[in-house]
């Protein structure tokens, strides 16, 4: 959703038929040639994400100022997020947070506003994938219009990776149309307020399953070799550091096909 989960209007796949849609599938995919995902659970890297939130945020009246300049919130700090910083040629360009909610940990921004519609679900074993905090450097979104995309790209593989057959997105009314046609979702959930936004929200929601095959086939930077998947979002072994950073794996399984 635009800087809560997920990009707003884009320009590219959107209004683009078969031809144009392999030539934008192109682009984004020389860019994710040159990406690096950090996962960042503290010290500067986890700093650096939490500036580039409220200077994204800030520009558009998302937040309210404050004095720290950073968007930091408790959900950050529960056992099931993953924190993600995007980096291309070694520069921090964009942003996203991921949360597995399920029946043991059913913290998530989209349980928090819609627990009534979610949390009945959670309890009966089905899980989700919520992202959200999505947030670009604007002048590198003004260089690199891809960027909504490989970001994004981190949701799918942890929909893929923890096996959870749903995709949540708690939006703005205004960016529904690019989740309808990029991700076939629908509106579960009506507007409502999100604590600490300007705006009100809606919940939607894809059916991974359905949409995967159509998905990988269309937008073939989506996919992602399991080593990828377990780099990203397992912890390590004992005795064993997280790595550093993770290089996406589509391209390797491009040049295999």
């Amino acid at each position: 959703m635009a800087h809560l989960s997920g990009p707003g209007q884009t320009a590219g796949a959107d209004q683009a038929d078969a031809s144009e849609v392999s030539s934008f599938a192109r682009n984004v995919s020389s860019l994710l040639d040159r990406v690096e995902y950090r996962r960042c659970d503290k010290g500067e890297d986890l700093e650096d994400i939490y500036r580039l939130r409220y200077k994204s945020y800030r520009l558009v009246d998302m937040v309210p100022h404050n004095e720290n300049s950073i968007v930091h919130d408790a959900l950050d700090e529960s056992p099931n997020c993953y924190k993600f910083g995007i980096y291309v040629d070694g520069t921090l360009v964009s942003t996203l947070r991921i949360h597995h909610a399920h029946r043991e940990v059913m913290d998530s921004p989209s349980t928090t506003v819609y627990g009534d519609l979610l949390r009945p679900q959670l309890a009966k074993g089905v899980s989700f994938v919520d992202p959200s905090r999505f947030a670009a450097d604007p002048e590198w979104s003004r260089v690199y219009p891809q960027i909504p995309y490989v970001t994004l790209r981190l949701a799918g593989m942890a929909c893929f990776h923890f096996n959870a057959p749903f995709c949540l997105s708690t939006i703005r009314p205004e960016h529904a149309g690019f989740y309808r046609r990029i991700y076939q979702s629908e509106q579960i959930g009506e507007l409502r307020d999100y604590p600490g936004l300007n705006y009100q929200v809606v919940l939607f929601r894809a059916d991974v399953n359905a949409i995967r095959a159509r998905s990988l086939q269309r937008f073939p930077f989506f996919r992602s070799s399991v080593l990828e998947q377990r780099l990203l979002f397992d912890a390590p072994s004992v005795g064993e550091n997280a790595p550093l950073t993770v290089l996406p794996s589509a391209k390797y399984i491009r040049d295999a096909a």
